[in-house]
């Protein structure tokens, strides 16, 4: 069956959605990049995550699948950009594990649980995805060293995170591209 006239101009506004959002997301990636966190102390390979704020704002909006779709497109681009084939393992797993725990938390405990809390919980899924990679890269579990020090980081990246996806939220809700995707997950 065609679809109407209506359902064509929401799937392409969704479109629009998703390439923009995976367009800031590599940007967001490339200057999270450039950032020498190793010199402020953290361990290599540790990430700020800016890039989830374009992950959790399109959970807000759009469909999961919409969101999936994003996942993998800033972890392909960004990996085709900056990384190499184990830096795309981890931030593919990391990414999933991230996107599916903030998903669930949305859309089942969205109205009971604040954005800054998803966004915690989606930094400690990231770093745990990301951990599991590397212990199946290296086929140890001595990864999970790092684990007390990536909970902390993702716990702080996570409330950044949350405190800017508040924003973005607020202020897309005011932009007539976004009216009708109000509401969130589900659409």
């Amino acid at each position: 069956m065609p679809m109407s006239s209506s359902e064509s101009s929401t799937a392409l506004k969704r479109t629009v959605i998703v390439a923009l959002f995976a367009a800031v997301a590599v940007v967001l990636s490339i200057v999270e990049a450039q950032i020498p966190l190793v010199g402020m102390g953290l361990m290599p390979g540790a990430k700020l995550g800016f890039a989830n704020i374009m992950i959790l704002t399109c959970i807000y909006f759009l469909r999961a699948r919409d969101a999936f779709v994003l996942v993998i497109l800033k972890t392909l681009l960004t990996a085709f950009l900056l990384g190499t084939f184990s830096s795309l393992l981890f931030s593919l797993f990391g990414s999933l594990f991230s996107f599916v725990v903030m998903y669930l938390l949305v859309r089942f405990g969205g109205k009971r649980l604040s954005v800054i809390g998803i966004s915690i919980a989606g930094g400690l899924a990231h770093n745990t995805g990301q951990l599991l990679a590397a212990s199946i890269v290296l086929k140890s579990s001595s990864t999970f060293y790092y684990f007390p020090m990536l909970l902390i980081t993702g716990v702080v990246t996570g409330i950044v995170v949350g405190f800017a996806v508040r924003y973005v939220v607020a202020s897309l809700s005011k932009i007539s591209l976004f009216e009708e995707f109000l509401g969130g997950t589900g659409h």
